[in-house]
């Protein structure tokens, strides 16, 4: 069993929205192109050729996660979960906080493996693993200072958000990626 669950670092949520809700004059082209797209993260990064790309674990621990993320989810307010951030890089400079929430209950059989991925891409295995379905995107329009990043990865501007539900053999993982 994992030891108690520290408190959390995030005290106010960003506003997290349908896509639909949103107009082509909030969501513009260029935003819209990397918000929307439902392939690897990790595989369009590396596209980008701007240097070498690494994940940078900035914390990793049990909590209970944040109430729209329980609700997202669909587990029990108070049911603990393996909560995972990193920093996405290209050139030693970060360019998306990722979030992960796993719930306990997901991390048995064949994804006990997700507890141990230390500074690897977890979009290099989700995006690998047959039968792995994606819901749709949520979105969040944050103030750079949001306490949603990390202190060190916080910024004068403002910053778009995304987040979805991924789906494997009937257990749900959480992934939300902000771009810095």
């Amino acid at each position: 069993m994992p030891e108690q669950p520290i408190p959390r670092r995030i005290c106010s949520e960003p506003r997290w929205r349908p896509t639909r809700l949103y107009t082509a004059a909030e969501l513009p082209p260029a935003c819209r192109h990397w918000l929307l797209d439902d392939s690897s993260l990790t595989v369009r990064l590396k596209e980008l050729n701007l240097g070498a790309f690494r994940v940078q674990r900035l914390y990793q621990g049990w909590q209970l996660p944040l109430p729209s993320e329980s609700k997202l989810l669909q587990v029990a307010p108070r049911q603990r979960a393996l909560v995972r951030e990193v920093g996405l890089m290209l050139a030693d400079q970060t360019v998306v906080f990722a979030r992960s929430v796993f719930p306990i209950t997901s991390l048995r059989g064949d994804l006990a493996h997700l507890r141990y991925l230390q500074n690897r891409s977890l979009g290099a295995i989700l995006f690998k693993h047959p039968g792995m379905r994606r819901g749709p995107f949520e979105l969040a329009r944050m103030a750079g200072d949001n306490d949603y990043l990390p202190r060190e990865l916080q910024q004068a501007a403002p910053a778009w958000g995304r987040r979805s539900r991924f789906v494997i053999g009937g257990r749900s993982l959480m992934v939300s990626e902000v771009f810095l």
